[in-house]
């Protein structure tokens, strides 16, 4: 059995940043750290953190006052972050960049007097964060159908956004109804689905035709691997979504001579190599890396970090332990 290995894959700048924080959190401050949300939605990096004594919770009330808490990748609305200073937490904002830059186009279109829709997942953390930005002026469009029954006051001030880890394909259906029926509608003039989405989901459609079967390496609840999957399925590919081998069943190999393996933008290298371990135990199956896009992106620690990171650098080149 071959197995074509797809490239951009797993970790994004993002989820790098967000885990890289939380490490860092970790050696500063001690156990526990507390994270509003998953760090990532990946249950392999969530177990992972959390047999190390960080605490994942809901409600800010679930972290003691004065506690160091985390923002996650995802982001948190402005009610999340005034609850926490009254709380007196410690809060450290691991918000993707990009995620931030739809929160702020959500803000600018909002004080301007627009009406917002939102592309997007209802429930997903990032969905709630952002429509918390301008409750009053977003509403949340998750299918091609809903725009027929829109109803706005002024078809003159509209624009719409888009969740930063939607498919591609998915999310232009939307926007072409949109246009359709608003053709003054207003856009960001760059687009919020971020590269790292778009790129894993390029590397599938354009890999996919070459494989009688796909895995996608990645969490139920991380919006990304789900595109990633059913992307493959669209094209009329039996696809999987795993976290890891353990969830394999070597039924779904029967007449496979070909399997294109990815990952999700927050699932870590070491369980797609876990995966790979098995199909070459199992199948003799032989790995061939396919490169569709070099990905050199790299987002700057959040502030409240970058001092601590600087002297911790600078204790390890003077030859001080660093914890």
């Amino acid at each position: 059995m071959k197995v074509i290995l797809a490239s951009p894959r797993g970790f994004c700048a993002g989820v790098n940043m967000a885990i890289d924080s939380l490490e860092l959190a970790l050696a500063e401050f001690g156990a526990p750290i507390y994270v509003y949300h998953e760090i990532v939605h990946n249950q392999y990096v969530v177990n992972h953190f959390r047999d190390r004594g960080v605490k994942f919770v809901n409600e800010l009330d679930e972290a003691p006052e004065g506690a160091t808490l985390l923002f996650s990748a995802h982001g948190v609305s402005p009610e999340v972050r005034r609850g926490a200073r009254e709380r007196r937490l410690h809060a450290i904002d691991a918000t993707c960049p990009l995620v931030t830059k739809v929160h702020l186009e959500a803000i600018k279109y909002a004080k301007q007097g627009y009406t917002i829709f939102l592309i997007g997942h209802e429930g997903h953390d990032e969905v709630i964060g952002t429509m918390g930005e301008a409750p009053e002026a977003i509403v949340l469009v998750e299918t091609p159908d809903q725009v027929d029954s829109l109803e706005v006051a002024d078809e003159s001030k509209l624009a719409y956004l888009t969740q930063t880890t939607l498919s591609v394909d998915d999310a232009n259906r939307i926007i072409d109804r949109l246009r359709e029926r608003f053709p003054g509608i207003h856009s960001p003039p760059k687009a919020d689905i971020c590269y790292a989405t778009q790129n894993r989901q390029e590397a599938v459609a354009l890999l996919s035709t070459e494989a009688d079967l796909v895995l996608v390496l990645g969490s139920q609840n991380s919006s990304n691997s789900q595109r990633l999957a059913e992307l493959a399925r669209e094209r009329g590919i039996d696809a999987h979504l795993i976290d890891g081998p353990q969830e394999i069943d070597v039924s779904w190999f029967n007449g496979v001579q070909t399997v294109l393996v990815t990952a999700g933008a927050s699932a870590p290298e070491t369980v797609v190599e876990s995966c790979l371990d098995l199909l070459r135990d199992r199948f003799d199956a032989t790995v061939e890396p396919r490169v569709i896009r070099k990905e050199e992106v790299t987002f700057p620690l959040p502030r409240e970090l970058r001092s601590v990171a600087a002297a911790r650098s600078e204790s390890l080149v003077a030859g001080e332990p660093s914890a």
